[in-house]
């Protein structure tokens, strides 16, 4: 996995660099500038960028552009993006590209090295990897949507870890439930959003992204 690091701070630029080849991954650029970073990107070509929200000059939303102009660039491009807080707008403006390898996580979860290493792979490898807190603060708004209405408070809870990017099984540990009990939420959700096994469309993702665009028509 070859990775771009983008980060305004040198010794979290350098310690996430430290941390990531002590995985024996191959990072092969860092950044500190959304300049510097587009370079990086367009040199090495990169499997995925990890890059902070706030960069120079303005330090508000750069990353967040910058992750945008990546994936226009480059549509196979796998995102991971860092944030120190929870930033709904940046967070609803980066999803509306799609949510397939992208990723939106608070910083203090590189903390939590196996919970940011997890994070990193399901990205790379396609799948969406969105902060809890995120998804909580983004499920908020989205509950006006009148077919989300239709959930059960536990249909709920596992469509919010589903967006999370979370497979059955990690969904069964974290809710204590069976596999087979997740398995009837989700058929239950499907049905309830008016997803029909007919459509030609991974059903999965299509409920993430109906439960993700109640969110951006009110961001």
């Amino acid at each position: 996995m070859r990775i771009v690091i983008a980060e305004d701070d040198p010794l979290l630029r350098e310690g996430l660099a430290l941390l990531l080849r002590a995985e024996q991954l191959d990072v092969v650029a860092t950044a500190g500038t959304p300049d510097g970073v587009l370079a990086a990107l367009d040199e090495h070509e990169p499997d995925v960028a990890v890059l902070d929200v706030r960069m120079p000059p303005s330090h508000t939303d750069e990353g967040i552009r910058v992750a945008v102009e990546a994936r226009r660039r480059r549509p196979g491009l796998a995102v991971l993006v860092l944030s120190a807080y929870v930033e709904r707008a940046f967070a609803t403006e980066l999803l509306t590209g799609g949510v397939t390898g992208l990723g939106y996580l608070l910083k203090e979860r590189v903390g939590r090295v196996e919970e940011f290493l997890d994070a990193l792979h399901r990205v790379a490898s396609g799948g969406t990897a969105i902060d809890p807190e995120v998804v909580a603060q983004l499920f908020t708004r989205s509950r006006q949507d009148s077919k989300l209405e239709r959930l059960s408070p536990r249909e709920r809870d596992v469509l919010a870890l589903m967006a999370e990017g979370l497979g059955n099984t990690a969904i069964a540990g974290r809710l204590v439930v069976t596999e087979g009990a997740v398995h009837k939420h989700i058929r239950s959700i499907f049905a309830k959003l008016d997803l029909s096994p007919a459509d030609q469309v991974d059903r999965r993702v299509a409920a993430v992204l109906r439960y993700l665009d109640g969110t951006r028509s009110r961001a």
